[in-house]
């Protein structure tokens, strides 16, 4: 199980392309009798990732990139605590750090925070003693873990990592903000859609660039009309492998809250999902560009072919991005999954959701898209999504080949 992915918070911008250091002076591993800490005071603020493996007890922690400059966290921990601390640099760029447990301490906190004045940051993890049936539960898989991140020191008597290979390619995310130019969406006291849809869309962007699993492209950065025909072909000019459009519509009777995930359906799961859909494609004939006539047939060609493999993937999408959010405490709709025949789905090859982040007929939901703390915890819960998906995803298809 994923125990957490996590980058930085706060709004430090500067610097993020030189090395981060890890500083001395605050860095240390502390012990009580229940609980473990780690403090690590670095030079500038870095995407992190996290994880706890078992067999023996271990906290994983991959940083995205960091210099260790020598010091030593765990000089004054008890064995009972800490058996022994690896850390060095991953072929891919990323830098590790291991800590064998002497007990189960699962995780309680993690957080980064940015001091404003020097850019400097603090990542700090908390841990707890539990117990080890529970720990076990609670820990990720080791082998899928060095299947998608590698082995290199999780165990003392692991090779050192190897010289770095060719770069992978990167998983593309094409994210496609909803509307725009001639189409503004909905409107509610004056706020459009499609300008709140934007905005999202480059901050989910930016968090997940700065994590660095994925590279991201949009269907448009500006206020323009993009046909949904256009949508899917810049997806596929992109080589995406996975594709969100986002929303935050209106209904007539303003009764729906929350946030909902529309995956492809010849029918739609409810009246709320069919009016949404033909408001959606009414876009494109209004500029002139009626789909209806071919996408039907195309799709029936293409999904006899492609289908059977991408709709079991885009299901998993839609668990994962319904997952991701709850995890994080925002609201969902009562029935957070539901299907329509959106035009914009229709790319077989790739995974495709439609993301109604809330509804601009809710006065709360219409509050929170309004709030940057709360766009910034939904581009957080969808990229923390996003990576469990593809986590997920890679770890099925390695099945499949099989």
């Amino acid at each position: 199980m994923l125990i957490l992915l996590s980058a930085q918070t706060g709004g430090a911008q500067n610097g993020l392309g030189a090395q981060a250091r890890v500083l001395e002076t605050g860095s240390a591993i502390r012990a009580s009798q229940n609980a473990l800490s780690l403090e690590l005071v670095i030079s500038q603020p870095v995407p992190y990732r996290l994880r706890v493996l078992a067999g023996p007890p271990r906290l994983v922690m991959d940083f995205n990139t960091l210099d260790w400059a020598g010091v030593d966290l765990g000089a004054q921990v008890p064995r009972s605590h800490v058996r022994a601390l690896r850390q060095g640099q991953l072929p891919d760029g990323w830098s590790r750090l291991v800590l064998d447990m002497g007990a189960p301490f699962g995780l309680a906190s993690s957080e980064q925070r940015i001091d404003a004045s020097t850019g400097q940051a603090v990542i700090s993890v908390q841990l707890v003693r539990m117990d080890l049936d529970a720990f076990e539960r609670a820990a990720q898989d080791e082998g899928r873990f060095a299947v998608l991140s590698g082995g290199a020191f999780l165990h003392p008597e692991a090779a050192p990592a190897p010289a770095a290979p060719v770069a992978r390619r990167k998983p593309v995310v094409m994210l496609d903000p909803g509307h725009g130019g001639l189409d503004p969406g909905a409107e509610r006291g004056g706020i459009r859609e499609a300008d709140l849809v934007l905005t999202f869309a480059r901050q989910l962007r930016e968090v997940l660039v700065r994590r660095g699993l994925f590279d991201v492209a949009m269907t448009r950065d500006e206020d323009v009309f993009v046909s949904l025909d256009g949508r899917i072909r810049a997806a596929r000019a992109a080589q995406a492998d996975v594709f969100l459009s986002l929303h935050a519509d209106a209904l007539p009777e303003g009764l729906a809250s929350g946030a909902v995930i529309y995956l492809l359906g010849d029918t739609a799961s409810d009246d709320s999902a069919a009016y949404l859909a033909e408001r959606h494609d009414r876009a494109d004939m209004l500029a002139g560009v009626d789909l209806t006539g071919n996408t039907d047939e195309i799709a029936r060609v293409l999904m006899s072919v492609a289908w059977q493999d991408t709709a079991p993937r885009a299901r998993d999408l839609a668990e994962s991005l319904v997952e991701g959010v709850g995890a994080a405490g925002l609201r969902l709709h009562r029935r957070p999954i539901q299907s329509g025949a959106f035009t914009v789905l229709r790319a077989v090859d790739m995974p495709s959701a439609l993301v109604e982040l809330g509804f601009m007929s809710s006065p709360r939901d219409l509050a929170n898209l309004r709030d940057p703390d709360w766009t910034l915890r939904m581009a957080e819960a969808l990229a923390d999504s996003l990576e469990l998906w593809h986590e997920r995803d890679m770890a099925l298809q390695g099945l499949r080949r099989r």
